[in-house]
């Protein structure tokens, strides 16, 4: 099965997010989020999707499809991370007095204000160190070398991809986020395995790189180079720090745009100067992604397959409407349970349960009949005779539920093993 070619299905671009002990998968029709909980469990999740630019012509032309899928996917990660942690199911804090106050006051739910005010710190934050530190240092600069615009814009450039490459390597120290970037390897390599048609198994995804020529991290890098261009070509070339702040934050919707059309043109290019270029971004990937377990790789794998094929069938599901993943072969359409695996065995072990407790029933009404016959001694013969009847009734119903669910539990074993 290892060298295999997978043909279920035609070849499409799959895109994907690390999430919180998970992993999320786009196809072009669907978002499928899953995660790993604590008891070992995969639980999953499918969202249908349709494409914007199905509905706004307009969005999908070049520049302006680079400016929408960046918003897209700033909005899309933050929700994406949100249910992910609820899809642990570990954060269940009793909100704050202040957080019941704001819910109150605005109308919203908890989790969107706190959705809500993580975006809003998010982008201050990024604004503060992406554009208010470089322009500061810019401002310096244009002091010490005036008349040096071109040097000016690179050197701030430069600075703000420090500030991202250091801003990564204290991510890395958290345990937490580490594992995230386990995750993140986990995506790329399943990736990898079902464009080159493979079946996606642990051992077959195990054999990619972590590095992936269409990652988000290559993104960051190609807006900040264009943004050195961009910013000197037409951004404000002034003293005014303020105007040059916001010639800057204008621009980047622009940025984006070009940005997008040239990380599509490297990826799906061939070529030595092609590798050359996709090379810086290709190394940045080296912080933002780690070797995967293949526990990791099974949840990936999960995602790849539920948004690609939609749900296995016969599966569990949560309160909270999740379904449960026990073994991530069953989110394989192609997949065939062997005898004595888990699968059948699990399958047998319910038909004796439920026969055990038709056996149950049975003698409950067996014990029912001896008890009314002992309380009936001295009743009429009518009385006794209708009460006979009654538990003769009742001992024949148990024995028609213990046969049903003995066909319904054979029946799903034999198409189990189809």
């Amino acid at each position: 099965m290892k060298n295999e070619k997978n043909t279920s299905c035609p070849r499409v671009d799959i895109g994907g997010q690390a999430v919180m002990e998970g992993v999320m998968m786009k196809a072009p029709r669907a978002i499928a989020v899953s995660v790993r909980r604590p008891d070992k469990t995969i639980v999953t999740k499918l969202t249908p999707y349709t494409p914007i630019t199905e509905k706004h012509k307009w969005m999908g032309w070049p520049i302006i499809r680079g400016v929408v899928n960046f918003c897209h996917m700033l909005s899309m990660g933050m929700n994406t991370l949100q249910q992910s942690t609820e899809m642990l199911g570990i954060m269940e804090e009793e909100p704050t007095k202040f957080e019941k106050w704001l819910s109150k006051k605005l109308g919203k739910g908890i989790d969107k204000i706190v959705m809500g005010t993580a975006i809003v710190l998010a982008v201050f934050l990024s604004i503060g160190l992406f554009f208010v530190i470089p322009e500061l240092v810019a401002r310096g600069l244009k002091a010490l070398i005036p008349n040096q615009n071109w040097l000016v814009n690179l050197l701030s450039g430069l600075v703000r991809i420090m500030i991202l490459i250091g801003y990564i390597l204290f991510c890395c120290t958290v345990p937490d986020v580490r594992r995230t970037f386990q995750y993140h390897g986990a995506e790329h390599k399943t990736v990898y395995c079902n464009e080159n048609d493979l079946p996606l198994t642990p051992e077959n995804a195990q054999q990619f790189s972590t590095l992936h020529p269409r990652c988000g991290t290559s993104f960051l890098l190609i807006v900040f180079v264009i943004s050195i261009v961009m910013f000197t070509l037409v951004g404000y070339q002034g003293t005014n720090y303020f105007l040059r702040l916001g010639s800057r934050l204008l621009l980047l919707p622009l940025v984006a745009g070009i940005s997008y059309e040239v990380l599509k043109g490297l990826a799906h290019s061939k070529g030595k100067i092609v590798e050359w270029l996709r090379w810086p971004g290709m190394q940045m990937q080296r912080l933002t992604t780690k070797e995967p377990t293949a526990e990791m790789l099974e949840v990936a794998i999960v995602s790849m397959n539920v948004a690609l094929h939609g749900l296995p069938k016969g599966c569990e599901t949560t309160p909270e409407g999740y379904t449960i993943i026990r073994d991530y072969r069953v989110t394989d359409p192609n997949y065939v349970p062997e005898e004595g695996t888990a699968v059948t065995k699990e399958a047998a072990k319910a038909a004796d349960a439920s026969s055990e407790e038709a056996t149950s029933l049975k003698e409950k009404a067996e014990e029912a009949k001896e008890a009314v016959k002992e309380e009936l001694d001295a009743a009429s013969p009518e009385a006794v005779v209708e009460t006979n009847e009654e538990t003769t009734s009742l001992k024949e119903k148990a024995e028609e539920v213990k046969e049903e669910l003995k066909e319904e539990l054979a029946a799903q074993a034999a198409s189990d093993a189809e």
